[in-house]
């Protein structure tokens, strides 16, 4: 018999409550056990219910959403799914509450009645369900309950858990290929918090450019760019038309919009546009992949992070083809294990690591150091 999956809905709208239980309750294995009002109210009703996972709004009176957050990573820690607007300083909020251990977000917008609904509602019940169904959820929240235990006062910080040193062959096996151009990143789920583990550790003098595709709205990419630049060595910004993958530079592609590369002069040159219209996701890493191989003089480093879906693959295919290398995050510490599985169970990845191991190891191949 399937288990039901037993979701609170916390925000401070009747509407909101009533729209999101309604697109939860659409699927017959979830069920909103539970609303509340704010987060005081939330925590009452997660103590007392203790429910598979939590949509918490972050805008609320009384307890807001990243102070309730907080305490549950820090007492009882379980999978929250925030509710931001679309706003900047909703897009800063969200990337607070992904780094102190919410497992992903989604835009309140999204959750209003529009042409769209139906697309909207697959999206929250699948994104419910494979968070739930996860079989790496119990260690990440573990992790992040060992990283609460040294919380002193009332004061909540960022998770920071430390993975487990996992690969597909000792870090001595690691390769050395000074001959690569650039390094294509695909991540969605979980991918925030996950890029927050990978960049900052990368060293100054990091050898390669780094192009990323994060499946996110607008607004929310410039503001994880602009969160990463100011933790980094090296420089990380929200890509633009026109810009070069330079060495030591991340580009992150814009939300909604497609990052692509052209050719020019030697160099890999950034072109921005909502075209194709047919994808899945937008941007997506398949399109900006396929876009690199092409305008890169070289092979590429293809790294494929957590994330739900298939994304990235048929781009690491292209990339492996021609003669590139492939690395992607181990399962037990993605927070949904999709993307990457999709590249392991083709054959495609060269190396499966743990998120703790994947900077050390793309410095080792780039520098030959680690």
């Amino acid at each position: 018999m399937t288990r039901i999956i037993k979701v609170i809905v916390v925000d401070d709208s009747a509407f909101m409550r009533k729209s999101l239980s309604m697109m939860l309750e659409s699927d017959a294995q979830i069920k909103v056990v539970a609303t509340a009002r704010d987060g005081k109210e939330g925590i009452e009703k997660i103590r007392d219910l203790r429910p598979d996972l939590v949509t918490m709004d972050i805008e609320m009176p009384g307890m807001d959403g990243l102070t309730a957050l907080g305490i549950i990573m820090k007492e009882m820690p379980l999978p929250v799914l925030m509710v931001s607007s679309f706003s900047t300083d909703g897009a800063k909020a969200t990337l607070d509450a992904l780094n102190l251990g919410a497992v992903d977000f989604i835009p309140k917008e999204l959750s209003f009645v529009s042409l769209d609904i139906v697309k909207i509602k697959e999206e929250l019940v699948h994104k419910v369900k494979q968070i739930v169904e996860s079989r790496s959820l119990q260690f990440r929240l573990q992790r992040i309950r060992s990283t609460f235990q040294g919380v002193k006062g009332n004061t909540v910080t960022a998770a920071r858990p430390s993975a487990p040193s996992t690969a597909t062959g000792a870090r001595s096996s690691w390769p050395i290929r000074k001959d690569l151009r650039a390094v294509v990143l695909g991540i969605s789920t979980g991918g925030p918090f996950a890029l927050l583990q990978t960049l900052p550790k990368l060293p100054k003098d990091f050898p390669l450019g780094i192009a990323v595709v994060q499946h996110m709205p607008p607004r929310f990419t410039k503001s994880m760019a602009e969160r990463l630049d100011g933790l980094s060595q090296i420089r990380v910004k929200e890509a633009e038309e026109g810009d070069v993958l330079a060495p030591g530079v991340v580009l992150i592609a814009p939300g909604g919009e497609h990052l692509t590369f052209r050719s020019g002069g030697g160099k890999m040159i950034a072109q921005i546009s909502a075209e194709p219209f047919n994808t899945l996701y937008r941007p997506c890493a398949d399109v900006m992949m396929l876009s690199a191989v092409t305008a890169c003089y070289g092979p590429l480093l293809g790294v494929i992070m957590t994330g739900m879906g298939k994304d990235g693959l048929e781009g690491l295919k292209r990339i492996k083809e021609m003669g590139g290398l492939v690395v992607a995050q181990n399962e037990e510490t993605c927070v949904v294990y999709g993307m990457p599985k999709a590249a392991v169970d083709e054959g495609v990845a060269d190396l499966v690591l743990s998120l703790e191991d994947i900077p050390q190891a793309l410095t080792h191949i780039a520098q030959g150091v680690s």
